[in-house]
């Protein structure tokens, strides 16, 4: 039977030299030559298994201490080099293993310097948050994937996007749908580009929302989707086909730095386009006013969902147009922002979003209602917040997804068009909340998840205060 062989050598160096002896003196020991055993050392022989009886005859060694493969220090390595700052520098993982059986120490002392830079880059970002809250402008930025890239640009800039509106209002015209879009959209497609649309079942696309086959000429959608889900898809491979230059020209506008930013930025201008040829500009402006922007009504008239109906709100940004500038942040019950936007621009210094008291957290423990709800920030501003969950994909049995929410807000002197605005005057709907925990000052708050940043932290030994993170 052939031997098993293992490659040990940092293990063997740190034996011997918890052991304090030479490599002469535990060659002596073991049975060989002081020269294979700096081979062994070195990784250039294997340890046998007689070798390692040995080892652990001789110096009552732990055959496991021998074997282990630094699972710990490697596993924890391979956060740090998931990094976007790394992305050009990524090891394999028996590199990371070598490494973390070689210098353990250099290993942890990497892992610490990268859990500091991590938690001083945190503080950096909540400083800037702070620094533009009170009208300083700073430079500090930190290691961006692609979807952080592109989700910034349209957090910042109006959400409004002037070209694909009026493309969107010309193809609107030419298709001419009537009551029923999505067979126009179905018929245009086939006649004019030869493409057929197909809906599969969960088992032929199970990891799929849609896909388009150039070679058949036929875009699947899975039946996962709703059917107003199903309309944005045959929208958005219209609006790229139709529209595709003025998509091209906004997304140019954009100057996104990557190949794959500006691949997630066509889609979120692609999907922009389809709500903007669902909902035209005009029409769904005029049914927005005269229902005072009930959202749950403006989704009925023009057969979308909630979201969809929510998302067109933000984009009603035009010159001229008496709409009110709401904003939008949806995120995942477990607090994770997916995108923020808004008419001028998410207002990101004065609202935040990251509260524990707003809405759209609330929102969960009463999945399909709509809560609205007046906000008001420490320094006084106040916001008009609706908050509802999202339905999403339709999940299998046993299947475990991430459902989301969303948030539409505008700034309280702005809410008297909307039929919400009543509601969110109740005293029960009245909210004191903060940008975000580190940056509120707000005392005694029951829902404070950190301590701020500008206070320190604890009262004295003779009180304790109702949060876990009180001040003074």
């Amino acid at each position: 039977m052939a031997e098993r062989k293992i490659f040990a050598g940092p293990r063997v160096r740190r034996v011997r030299l918890s052991l304090d002896l030479t490599q002469t003196a535990m060659a002596e020991g073991l049975g060989i030559s002081p020269s294979y055993l700096n081979l062994i050392e070195r990784n250039q022989r294997p340890l046998t298994v007689q070798l390692l009886l040995r080892l652990a005859s001789v110096y009552k060694v732990d055959l496991d201490q021998l074997q282990g493969e630094g699972g710990g220090a490697a596993a924890q390595l391979r956060e740090v080099f998931a990094d976007p700052l790394l992305a050009g520098e990524i090891p394999g993982d028996q590199e990371l293993i070598e490494v973390a059986e070689a210098a353990p120490n250099a290993a942890v002392g990497v892992i610490k310097l990268y859990r500091a830079y991590r938690e001083q880059a945190e503080r950096l970002s909540d400083l800037a948050d702070l620094l533009a809250r009170e009208g300083h402008e700073t430079s500090l930025s930190g290691a961006r994937l692609p979807m952080d890239e592109v989700r910034e640009k349209l957090e910042k800039r109006p959400f409004f996007f002037a070209k694909i509106e009026e493309a969107a209002e010309a193809f609107y015209a030419e298709l001419s749908p009537g009551d029923d879009l999505p067979a126009a959209l179905k018929t245009w497609l086939r006649t004019k580009h030869g493409i057929a649309v197909r809906t599969l079942p969960v088992h032929a696309m199970p990891t799929l929302r849609r896909r388009y086959d150039r070679h058949s000429m036929r875009l699947f959608l899975s039946e996962r989707l709703s059917q107003v889900d199903r309309v944005r898809e045959i929208a958005q491979e219209a609006a790229l086909l139709a529209i595709g230059a003025e998509i091209a020209a906004e997304l140019e506008s954009l100057t996104l730095s990557s190949g794959e930013a500006l691949r997630i930025g066509r889609f979120e201008l692609a999907r922009y386009a389809a709500h903007a040829l669902m909902m035209p500009y005009g029409a769904f402006l005029a049914a927005a006013q005269r229902a005072r922007f009930d959202l749950d009504v403006l989704a009925s008239r023009f057969d979308v969902s909630f979201e969809q109906a929510a998302h067109r709100l933000i984009s009603l940004g035009r010159t001229g147009s008496a709409a009110p500038p709401f904003f939008l942040m949806e995120a995942d019950h477990a607090g994770n922002v997916i995108r923020r936007a808004g008419a001028q621009g998410y207002p990101q210094a004065r609202f935040g979003g990251l509260c524990p008291k707003l809405g759209i957290h609330a929102a969960f423990a009463q999945p399909g209602q709509l809560l609205a709800e007046r906000v008001e920030m420490p320094d006084g501003a106040s916001f008009l917040t609706v908050s509802r969950t999202l339905e999403g994909p339709k999940a299998g049995f046993g299947e475990r997804i991430r459902r989301t929410a969303i948030l539409l807000g505008c700034d309280w002197d702005a809410v008297s068009e909307t039929l919400y605005a009543a509601a969110a005057e109740l005293p029960a709907a009245r909210i004191l909340a903060g940008t975000a925990c580190r940056l509120c000052e707000r005392q005694g708050c029951l829902a404070r998840a950190e301590p701020p940043l500008t206070r320190p932290l604890g009262l004295d030994e003779m009180v304790t205060g109702l949060s876990a993170f009180d001040f003074q």
